[in-house]
């Protein structure tokens, strides 16, 4: 119930920043910029970027990890195309998608690392700085998401990355206020 749940509000979160055509940070954020830069869906961008970072994943963070990443993985592609035919959205101002899609997003994810899993990329690159290094994975997530923000500036155009940026921020102050070592973990 927990993936399903946290997949389902990271895809509600995509599905917002895709309405405004803003980007995140991570394999989320590039994977948005793709699909503006070409005519292939979120979906088949988000699994292609993460199979890399997925096969990291194994090696570094185990089986169980890794299988729980490529479930969520699979399923915020598969919501996010549902979603996208089962909600029309008339109009959205980029401010309501930032914060939506970026507290939607964040609360996701919390979820998902909570419950050992992530939606691969970026993700499972700060969970392992935080395993290994003991830096927060919302502060390593903020650095990496930062410059695939910025990367978008040619793409989205200043004004949507400024409301891009706001949305990264609102995520990872989700994760660094309350992805803690020692915070509850929903695993037994």
């Amino acid at each position: 119930m927990a993936l399903l749940t946290g997949c389902t509000l990271a895809a509600l979160g995509v599905f917002f920043l895709n309405q405004a055509h803003m980007v995140s940070g991570g394999t989320v954020g590039l994977a948005l910029l793709l699909t503006q830069a070409t005519s292939l869906p979120f979906a088949v961008w988000f699994v292609g970027i993460n199979l890399p970072f997925l096969l990291l994943a194994q090696r570094r963070m185990g089986w169980r990890f890794t299988l729980r990443s490529c479930m969520a993985v699979g399923l915020v592609a598969l919501l996010s195309q549902l979603l996208h035919r089962a909600l029309y959205v008339a109009q959205v101002t980029p401010l309501c998608s930032a914060l939506l899609g970026g507290l939607l997003i964040g609360i996701g994810l919390l979820i998902l690392f909570r419950h050992q899993a992530s939606l691969g990329g970026f993700n499972i690159l700060a969970l392992w700085f935080q395993q290994r290094f003991t830096i927060p994975a919302g502060k390593v997530q903020m650095v990496l998401d930062a410059g695939i923000v910025l990367a978008s500036l040619y793409w989205v155009g200043a004004g949507l990355v400024v409301f891009s940026v706001l949305s990264v921020v609102l995520l990872n102050l989700v994760l660094v206020q309350n992805h803690r070592p020692g915070r509850y973990l929903g695993a037994r």
